[in-house]
């Protein structure tokens, strides 16, 4: 555990735990306060930061990160940001995005999905499964995309895939899950046996985020809870998630359970770490590895499966 990881967890749990320590969760209170924290890093040379929020950019509201003249052929990483669903933004999340975009040369879209509890479920979901859909229609070949979030977001990401298959879409070349939060429900071991370890969160802040999100609609649904979806037929998924967080078991459970209906998993488990550490990126050496670690999937992904598509091609 680097010195810079323990400094960023002593600021985390004076900074952000006490607020998850109330009994209620205010929405507008914490995108405060994430607002006025967030560090958003500088555009790197030679990339282009595009928002993109006008009449006809529907669905895809948010922005573009890409390496100027990018190859209308890079892969593409859907981006979907945690939050809890209720707070959050693609600007407060740019530094992974940035990070995965310089690590892969993939062009980036961050998506700006409706937030809890003005928009609760299946608004999120409705809108990252409209945001695939339109890249895809604008000729982006799913094997070229990776769909990636982290917490909120990643669970996100995997209601995502399972939605798609569900109803027949193609499916992406593969998705990498950051500490998702998989179990709306908060049945997780975890929750309880981390509770203190977490220097975000407390254990039972995790239900009552729940319920913004939720609302009428029971926490063991799949889609929006998708560690109770059937996960067969999903493409590979990549997943970190740190040893002390309370989220742990959101993703170790559905590690064990993709990886028993036949689903390729590289599941990692990074001691001692804050909750979507690759944000601290590049402050933190282990969020600089990890991101590196996940566009070494990305890489990995994009080039088995455009290499599957020329061969397919070929023989026809």
């Amino acid at each position: 555990m680097s010195w810079q990881s323990t400094i960023a967890c002593w600021f985390i749990r004076r900074k952000f735990r006490p607020h998850t320590l109330r009994t209620t969760v205010n929405a507008e209170a914490a995108r405060a306060v994430m607002n006025k924290g967030a560090r958003v890093p500088r555009v790197p040379a030679g990339w282009t930061l595009r928002e993109q929020y006008g009449p006809s950019d529907a669905p895809l509201y948010g922005e573009w990160f890409e390496r100027a003249g990018a190859a209308p052929t890079a892969p593409v990483i859907l981006y979907l940001h945690g939050g809890g669903y209720y707070f959050c933004s693609p600007r407060t999340h740019r530094a992974i995005t940035f990070g995965l975009g310089t690590r892969t040369d993939a062009r980036v879209f961050s998506l700006d999905y409706r937030l809890a509890p003005e928009h609760p479920f299946p608004a999120a979901l409705d809108d990252a499964l409209a945001a695939y859909r339109q890249l895809v229609a604008q000729g982006t070949s799913p094997e070229s995309i990776v769909i990636a979030g982290d917490s909120a977001g990643g669970g996100l990401a995997l209601a995502t895939l399972v939605a798609l298959r569900d109803a027949g879409d193609v499916l992406p070349a593969g998705a990498i899950l950051f500490s998702a939060w998989t179990d709306l429900a908060a049945t997780g071991a975890t929750i309880r046996t981390n509770d203190g370890a977490d220097p975000m969160f407390s254990g039972p802040a995790i239900g009552r985020a729940a319920k913004l999100y939720l609302g009428d609609t029971p926490a063991t649904n799949p889609y929006a809870s998708p560690l109770y979806a059937d996960l067969h037929g999903l493409p590979p998924l990549f997943m970190q998630a740190a040893s002390t967080e309370v989220l742990l078991d959101d993703s170790r459970r559905v590690a064990d359970s993709a990886r028993a209906v036949g689903v390729t998993v590289d599941f990692e488990i990074w001691p001692k770490m804050p909750h979507v550490w690759q944000i601290w990126t590049p402050f933190i050496p282990e969020a600089r590895r990890a991101l590196d670690r996940a566009a070494d999937f990305v890489r990995q992904v994009t080039r088995v499966e455009t290499a599957q598509s020329a061969s397919e091609m070929s023989i026809v």
